[in-house]
């Protein structure tokens, strides 16, 4: 599989994430890439880490680009769709990573029924190439044009394809959910601490029984119900533990944080 020329515009932390994965996977060289920031200073740095083209201004990495990646923020996105609306080759896969943003939205905006467009949304462990993405597309993409961006996407952790429906939902549980984990290794290594634990090693066992966890999901197959179950031995330590969360209302206010998440992902 060869990709020609591949288009970043906006270099933040989740597009350095996508191209290091590229790289790391050899999927693309530095030359096969092209970017633009906002500013000198950013360009700068990932110039100097990944070697890759700056160009001069976003029309010219629209011109360039076969497959092109709009790594901006929303609120961004009308500044950047006119730039580039008119510079853009008959062809060109849009690649859109932003929350909200649909394709119905991207059809419109961009206006150019020469262009294939594509939604996608990472979450913030690509940086450590463990990245989970959702993926849409419209219907004018061919499955081996899909497959082709697919293979990007892949080079950073897993992606699978969603109906655009759920692509809210992939925001809920996986886009915003880094956070959600965060706070709760956050809160065992505070528990840890308080307990006479140093706070290094109390993030490093937290961190570690989440990562060991997911992997378990993952690698066995088994429910995650089964798995707790295999924990929670008879008039454990455990058990007790597992009774005060749901006291407490974990699974409730999980849910519920993400009901919050994934509506205000439908209303941006």
């Amino acid at each position: 599989m060869e990709y020609a020329k591949i288009g970043f515009i906006g270099l933040g932390n989740m597009a350095t994430a996508m191209i290091s994965g590229m790289l790391k996977e050899q999927i693309v060289a530095p030359a096969d890439i092209i970017g633009k920031a906002r500013t000198a200073g950013t360009e700068e740095k990932v110039q100097e880490r990944f070697q890759i083209e700056i160009a001069p201004d976003n029309a010219t990495v629209a011109r360039q680009a076969d497959i092109l990646f709009l790594a901006v923020k929303p609120i961004y996105f009308p500044e950047i769709i006119a730039q580039i609306r008119a510079e853009l080759r008959p062809g060109t896969r849009i690649v859109s990573i932003a929350a909200g943003k649909t394709i119905a939205y991207l059809k419109k905006a961009i206006d150019r029924p020469d262009c294939k467009l594509i939604r996608c949304m990472p979450n913030t462990p690509a940086l450590v190439l463990e990245g989970c993405t959702g993926v849409c597309a419209e219907d004018t993409v061919t499955q081996e044009e899909l497959e082709e961006v697919l293979t990007l996407l892949r080079s950073f952790g897993v992606a699978s394809v969603v109906p655009e429906r759920l692509m809210d939902v992939v925001v809920g549980v996986s886009g915003s959910a880094p956070a959600y984990v965060f706070l709760f290794i956050e809160a065992m290594a505070d528990e840890a601490v308080a307990e006479g634990m140093p706070r290094k090693q109390a993030y490093e066992f937290a961190a570690q029984a989440v990562l060991g966890s997911a992997r378990m999901v993952l690698e066995t197959g088994k429910h995650p119900g089964e798995l707790k179950d295999m924990v929670c031995s008879p008039g454990g330590t455990t058990i007790q533990a597992v009774k005060v969360l749901e006291e407490q209302g974990l699974r409730a206010a999980v849910m519920d944080a993400m009901e919050a998440c994934i509506e205000k992902s439908r209303n941006l």
